[in-house]
């Protein structure tokens, strides 16, 4: 029995035209990154606005992405982890604004380890604005295989990169375990009293470590098998590290259409309007009752 296509699943949707023409296009992109590691593996001497250290392929990866979208005339606004404003393209045709990560992990190449592209779509021409209002999120994962995870608001599909270059579906309407795994970010000695006794109950419990360095790796792992990913607020970073446009609202609406939860530890981040483009927030995301204990521990 043929397997499904991302084509054919898109067309089985209630998404519009021009909507399933963005998903795939990008999604058209992943092969073209997943090769350009090959030539593309060292660092550059630049660093993105967040003083972070850019490997050859974060910067090829980015402008790439960023001319695919501009061409196509279906992305009004673009928002990139390595870009310091919101880009604006009006010749835009359809009113879709991007957020993207376009190559998250990326300093884990270096010792072959799975690494991602992030991407979370609005429907109404801005990214400046809370992440419940994505119309559609999508992540690539490049590891063993190269796979497809995506919402249109209709459930959560995985999806594997064949030898023909198309994505066909591997988990269909995936809903989210509850497996004791967990990840956690930031050195221990600088977690705060709450995040320690949060992760001190679950490792009580019997919880497993599960963490690569590698937030779409990491997140994905949780979503497949349930567990709970979580980078806190800590000493240095009272904001928190995670960025809330390219990273927390992207994975956190695809985790909670799969029956999880993302939080800030205090409330849903999916509400929070974004303040400025390198917004960054606390997180706690994965299998909602782990999520509702980190709550419950933090607040009070």
């Amino acid at each position: 029995m043929a397997k499904i296509t991302l084509k054919q699943y898109l067309d089985s949707t209630a998404s519009p035209d021009d909507l399933k023409e963005l998903i795939q296009l990008i999604a058209a992109q992943g092969p073209a990154i997943r090769n350009a590691f090959i030539t593309n593996q060292k660092y550059a001497d630049t660093q993105n606005i967040y003083g972070e250290t850019q490997m050859k392929l974060d910067i090829w990866s980015n402008e790439h992405l960023k001319q695919v979208m501009e061409k196509s005339k279906l992305v009004k606004e673009l928002a990139s982890e390595e870009e310091a404003e919101v880009l604006s393209f009006p010749d835009a045709k359809s009113n879709y604004a991007v957020t993207m990560d376009p190559l998250d992990g990326s300093s884990l190449i270096q010792v072959n380890l799975a690494v991602g592209t992030i991407i979370g779509i609005y429907d109404n021409g801005k990214v400046m604005q809370p992440g419940k209002n994505m119309r559609a999120a999508m992540y690539i994962i490049y590891g063993p295989l190269t796979t497809l995870t995506v919402t249109v608001k209709e459930g959560v599909y995985m999806f594997a990169l064949n030898d023909k270059n198309e994505f066909t579906m591997t988990d269909q309407n995936v809903k989210i375990g509850d497996k004791k795994l967990y990840g956690t970010g930031a050195l221990q000695k600088d977690w705060l009293p709450k995040h320690k006794k949060f992760i001190n109950e679950i490792v009580k419990d019997g919880f497993k470590l599960r963490y690569s360095g590698s937030f779409v790796a990491d997140v994905h792992q949780f979503l497949k098998y349930g567990g709970v990913f979580s980078y806190p607020l800590y000493k240095g970073h009272m904001g928190g590290k995670l960025r809330l446009l390219f990273e927390a609202n992207p994975l956190g609406f695809i985790v909670t259409q799969a029956g999880g939860k993302v939080s800030t530890g205090e409330k849903n981040i999916l509400t929070i309007m974004p303040e400025k483009v390198d917004h960054r927030v606390p997180i706690y995301v994965g299998t909602k009752k782990y999520v509702n204990l980190a709550e419950k521990i933090i607040k009070g």
